[in-house]
């Protein structure tokens, strides 16, 4: 159940997610609203990177709930706490536990992941591990990726070598990232009932604004998986600073539209 992760961790890796979390914001909050998370509602946030779910968890629950958000990155984590801190929340706690080995004895209301289970090498036995940390009828939900489906209008040999070279890493260290389709069977087959299903593809032209998170988490994705893509063989150091600097101009560029690859939103209820 371990994983090669690919993506740089640390202050660099943080920056990355902080601007992620911004693209993502509006459909993972729809998510948590078609869930039902509300008030005194105890949550896990698994994988929680530099901890921007989990805060707004932890706004959602509010003072009366409690969110748990675990990683084994501790450079991220004592950057979650400070700006929890920050913010003045005191019911969200960071902590470095690896979930997916049975290191936690709580059980939660609500346990979520967001593209966890595309780095693994098992992500069958991580979703078992996803479902028993859910109290009985807890709600379990995942959002991943399939990168079948990210895209450039118009056509970018860039864009599509980009594509080619993020899965082919992906893969090289054992992970899946065309997992999201397989979600819902996931959550099935580790026992979740009341299965479902729902997709998003954030896509933007505008370089500013809103739009600019999404177009630049690609040339950011690149040069976050450029030490691993090149320890893998899949690229060479001088084409990915090539491939970067084509794909920031890109993410410039107002005539350009640049999407996230395909989000696949699946939710369960653990078994009573």
């Amino acid at each position: 159940m371990t994983s090669r992760y690919m993506l740089r961790g640390g202050i660099h890796g943080r920056e990355r997610l902080r601007l992620i979390a911004r693209a993502l914001g509006a459909t993972t909050g729809n998510l948590f609203d078609r869930l039902g998370i509300d008030l005194g509602m105890r949550c896990l946030d698994v994988g929680c990177g530099g901890g921007d779910v989990a805060l707004d968890l932890a706004r959602r629950v509010g003072p009366s709930g409690w969110v748990l958000g675990v990683d084994i990155d501790d450079a991220k984590l004592e950057l979650a706490r400070h700006e929890a801190s920050a913010a003045g929340l005191a019911n969200v706690e960071y902590r470095n536990a690896d979930v997916l080995a049975g290191a936690l004895d709580e059980r939660f209301d609500a346990v979520y992941a967001r593209f966890l289970l595309s780095h693994l090498a098992d992500p069958a036995g991580a979703t078992r591990m996803l479902v028993g940390a859910a109290r009985p009828q807890g709600i379990v939900a995942v959002e991943d990726i399939d990168y079948r489906a990210s895209f450039a209008s118009p056509e970018s040999r860039a864009h599509d070598r980009y594509r080619d070279i993020y899965m082919g890493t992906a893969r090289a260290r054992d992970g899946d990232p065309t997992i999201g389709p397989r979600l819902p069977s996931l959550l099935a087959a580790a026992g979740c009932v009341d299965v479902g299903v729902h997709i998003v593809q954030p896509a933007a032209l505008d370089p500013a604004g809103a739009g600019a998170d999404v177009k630049l988490a690609i040339p950011l994705t690149l040069e976050n998986i450029a030490d691993a893509a090149v320890a893998e063989g899949v690229a060479e150091r001088d084409e990915l600073e090539a491939l970067a600097g084509e794909l920031h101009r890109l993410a410039a560029d107002p005539a350009t539209l640049l999407s996230f690859p395909r989000i696949v939103q699946a939710w369960g209820r653990s078994p009573a």
